[in-house]
């Protein structure tokens, strides 16, 4: 099955967001995290029952970087992504984020509590504890930082993700996109306390699934617990085998509880 590929202009024709599609089903829309979109094993596992919509966040496209330039604060992205969902006519979605975009997917539920049916967050960021810090990875060195995002460094998931290539050109390239991909999530995030999700999770109404690597170095899993205590209907799901990100180095795990979530009455 293709991916489709199309992009939606929104902020007043300012913002250019590139979406992926596939699938058939119900709707169910993808916010990646900070290192740009990865469409792989868990979302082709998500796109045998729902339909999958997947947006890049503004500036990581490739040829598009400068749309991130105006999108001047979180809560303008998650008024963006309000938008892109009205041009997408999903007024009754399920969304699934990774890390940052689970940050995101749970503000554009808290902003719109009504139009969200399911909620699933894997190794959420945007709260924050004084005695488990969220590890600041615009700070981390490059060479470290599959160290932090992944159980297994030199795993497959890692080298997918992080792998830099042996051509002085394309490995220039490809630390260009990361480092630029980072800034255009970093932007939004940091400082966590001040971004506000905090004073705003009690909007959220819909059913939320925790998803969390076991040994997450990034965002403590300590962190499962102080989401929960802050959402109404969450439960917990603890992906052993897996770091910060679950969805990529245990995707058949991580897709099998996220899609059981998403179809459950």
């Amino acid at each position: 099955m293709a991916t489709e590929q199309r992009t939606v202009t929104v902020w007043q024709g300012r913002v250019p967001l590139r979406v992926h599609a596939e699938g058939q089903g119900p709707a169910v829309v993808f916010f990646h995290g900070p290192w740009g979109l990865t469409w792989g094993p868990f979302l082709d596992a998500l796109a045998r029952s729902f339909t999958v919509y997947a947006p890049e966040h503004p500036g990581t496209t490739p040829g598009e970087p400068d749309a991130v330039q105006h999108v001047d604060s979180l809560w303008d992205l998650v008024l963006c992504y309000d938008e892109l969902l009205d041009h997408l006519r999903l007024h009754d979605a399920m969304l699934v984020g990774h890390s940052f975009g689970a940050m995101v997917a749970c503000e554009v539920a808290a902003l719109r509590p009504s139009r969200v049916r399911r909620l699933a967050l894997i190794d959420p960021i945007g709260l924050w504890r004084d005695d488990a810090p969220v590890t600041n990875w615009m700070l981390v060195a490059p060479q470290d930082l599959p160290g932090y995002v992944f159980r297994e460094p030199e795993g497959a998931a890692a080298k997918a993700l992080f792998s830099i290539p042996e051509d002085p050109e394309d490995a220039a390239l490809a630390r260009t996109r990361l480092t630029w991909a980072m800034g255009c999530t970093g932007k939004f995030i940091w400082p966590i306390p001040d971004k506000g999700l905090k004073k705003r999770i009690h909007r959220v109404e819909a059913p939320t699934l925790l998803v969390w690597g076991q040994d997450d170095r990034l965002v403590p899993l300590a962190y499962a617990d102080e989401f929960a205590r802050r959402l109404a209907k969450t439960r917990v799901e603890v992906v052993k085998g897996a770091g910060h990100a679950p969805h990529l180095e245990q995707p058949e795990a991580a897709s099998r509880v996220v899609a059981a979530f998403l179809t459950a009455s």
